[in-house]
C-alpha cells in the first residue's frame, strides 16, 4: 500500500511540474482589453490585435506571443516587458517606452513607432520591415544590427538595419 501511494504522488508531482507555470491569465488580459493598466501582468499569448488604448502602463508585464497587429497604443510603457515573439503588424506605438524590453524576435512589420524610447531593448531577431523609427530615441548601431528591416524601414539619421 505505501509502494501504490508513493508511486501516485511522485505521478502527481510529476504531472503538476509539467504544466507551464505562467500560462496566460484570461482576466487580466481582458482587463487590458478593456483599457485598463496591467503592469507586472501575464498577457502570455494575448489577442490585442486591433486594440485602441493609448497611455496604458504595460511595465514587466509577460507579453511574449501576444498579438498587438494594428492596435493602437500611443504612449504605452512596454518599459521591461517580455515581448518575445510579439505580432505586431501595422502597429501603432507612437511615444511608447520600450526601455529594457525584451523584442527578441518580434514582429513591427509596418509599424509605426515614431518617438518611441528603446534604451536597453534587445532587439534581437526583431523584423522592423516597413516601421517608421525617425523620431525614436535610445536606438544604438549595434542594437539594429541584431534586428532586421527592408528598404522601407524608416530610422534615425545615421542609423541602419540589416536587410530581413
Amino acid at each position: 500500500m505505501k509502494a501504490i501511494l508513493t508511486l501516485t504522488l511522485a505521478a502527481v508531482l510529476t504531472a503538476a511540474t509539467a504544466l507551464p507555470a505562467w500560462a496566460q491569465n484570461a482576466a487580466q488580459i481582458a482587463r487590458v482589453r478593456g483599457g485598463a493598466s496591467c503592469p507586472g501582468c501575464n498577457l502570455f499569448q494575448g489577442d490585442f490585435s486591433g486594440l485602441e488604448a493609448r497611455g496604458l502602463n504595460l511595465s514587466g508585464a509577460r507579453l511574449r506571443q501576444a498579438d498587438l497587429s494594428l492596435a493602437v497604443m500611443n504612449r504605452t510603457r512596454f518599459s521591461n516587458t517580455d515581448m518575445r515573439d510579439v505580432e505586431a503588424y501595422g502597429g501603432v506605438f507612437s511615444s511608447a517606452n520600450f526601455a529594457g524590453a525584451n523584442m527578441t524576435n518580434a514582429s513591427f512589420v509596418g509599424a509605426y513607432l515614431d518617438g518611441a524610447a528603446f534604451p536597453g531593448a534587445t532587439l534581437t531577431g526583431a523584423n522592423f520591415s516597413g516601421a517608421s523609427l525617425q523620431r525614436a530615441t535610445g536606438l544604438t548601431q549595434g542594437r539594429l544590427n541584431q534586428a532586421c528591416g527592408d528598404e522601407a524601414t524608416r530610422l534615425p539619421r545615421g542609423l541602419s538595419i540589416p536587410h530581413c
